[in-house]
């Protein structure tokens, strides 16, 4: 259970692949009879890891196992995609190893126990890999003049001239393609053939009917790490079917570009990142660098109403950066018990919180016994909400685009927030000096 938790919690969104793939089927495999058996009035150990492989198999074989499953994952953790993959079925030996653990742990009495104590934590593990799918544009079609963009937990999409509009059809965007495919030639010039990259946001084309390739389109790092931010990692969801269609004047190419949704390549020859037509693009995740963000702001608040503190400068410092440590944890962690999170981590949330709120009184008291004095404390008041938005604001233009570089987002908060941080020591130096 370990295994699966931490796989598909943390490790397939790391390094989604082959690996942490299969993993995972393993893991589950050893786990899911031992559940499967609770559902019998007596223990059946062989009956239900029986059971576990044979359903494993129908589904992992069969489109229609493959839907049943998603229906019904669905209905116990939430909008869940199930894909049948033949390849899983190399994991089934691992129903032997559960039969073996099965029969040497639970005996006797503290069966029961047990049971209580596990069931949930086996309840998680399994159900870990349906969670929500995000619409996942994964093949395409082309038939005539009309082209389909067949998408997962979504309505498809479908345009008739030549990828420049796009409009939702009806059809089912999670029914089998017939003929997915990844690659394509060009409709009477055979010597011009597409084809997308495996695990990448790319295509590659060959002019000599594909004897040879060489990179056509690539996102670049910034728009990757964009797109890997706003859905919490790709988790393998890459650029996964593509279709050619000649037009007037040329051809255009229209890739399933996986979560990005929809890539067309126009008949100049141009390629266009279409995305979700008619759909909101879901707000990027700066909780990081909002949270810093804030960090800064308070030390800046602290700093400039205990500079120059004429008693218990000391003791305001240690609470000072309690404080700003505590709202730091506050702020990065949840506070909701119900919120999925690991016990020890709102337990922190809760503890920095509660070092926020005890620190910042202290340092109020001492603030005032200390007799701080007016400017310093003027300048940390109107100088934290500054330094918040020099810090916060450059990466807001970076989720939108602009600047396009992260790196160029973090030089302009630094270079911004230096500005501001020097004239407030040089205001704070001017003021009156101890007397």
């Amino acid at each position: 259970m370990l295994v699966l938790l931490i796989n598909d919690h943390l490790l397939k969104q790391s390094w989604p692949g082959l690996i942490t793939g299969k993993l995972s089927d393993v893991a589950g495999l050893v786990v899911a009879p031992a559940l499967l058996a609770l559902l019998f009035w007596r223990r059946a150990d062989l009956a239900a890891t029986v059971l576990t492989g044979a359903l494993f198999t129908l589904v992992k074989s069969t489109e229609t196992g493959a839907e049943v499953a998603s229906h019904l994952w669905t209905l116990v953790a939430g909008p869940s995609r199930v894909l049948a993959d033949p390849t899983d079925l190399l994991a089934l030996p691992a129903l032997a190893l559960a039969w073996w653990v099965r029969r040497r742990t639970l005996h006797g009495g503290s069966e029961r126990r047990r049971i209580i104590v596990v069931m949930p934590l086996a309840v998680l593990a399994v159900t870990a890999t349906s969670a929500a799918q995000l619409p996942t544009a994964h093949a395409v079609e082309v038939d005539g003049d009309r082209i389909v963009v067949r998408v997962w937990s979504a309505p498809g999409q479908s345009s008739s001239d030549g990828g420049v509009t796009w409009s939702q059809t009806h059809e089912d965007g999670t029914a089998p393609v017939e003929a997915p495919q990844s690659a394509g030639c060009v409709p009477g010039q055979a010597t011009r053939c597409y084809r997308v990259v495996e695990g990448r946001m790319a295509v590659e084309q060959s002019d000599d009917g594909g004897k040879t390739w060489g990179p056509s389109w690539e996102m670049n790092g910034d728009d990757f790490a964009r797109l890997n931010r706003r859905n919490s990692g790709l988790n393998g969801r890459y650029s996964m079917g593509l279709g050619v269609q000649a037009r007037p004047g040329g051809h255009v190419v229209v890739v399933a570009n996986g979560l990005d949704g929809i890539l067309v390549r126009d008949v100049s020859g141009t390629w266009r990142r279409v995305g979700w037509p008619g759909a909101e693009v879901p707000a990027l995740d700066l909780t990081p660098e909002r949270n810093v963000a804030l960090l800064l702001a308070a030390c800046m608040l602290f700093g400039g109403i205990g500079a120059r503190l004429r008693q218990y400068p000391r003791v305001y410092i240690g609470f000072a950066a309690a404080t700003c440590l505590g709202l730091y944890a506050a702020f990065s962690g949840d506070l909701s018990p119900f919120s999925g999170s690991e016990f020890w981590e709102v337990g922190l949330t809760w503890a920095g919180l509660l070092a926020a709120i005890v620190g910042g009184m202290v340092c109020l008291v001492l603030a005032f016994a200390g007799r701080a004095q007016p400017v310093n404390a003027a300048v940390g008041v109107i100088g934290a909400p500054l330094v918040f938005a020099t810090v916060y604001l450059p990466f807001v233009g970076w989720s939108a685009g602009t600047p396009g570089a992260y790196w160029a987002a973090v030089t302009c908060a630094v270079l911004l927030t230096g500005l501001v941080v020097l004239g407030s020591a040089l205001l704070i130096r001017k003021a009156a000096p101890l007397t």
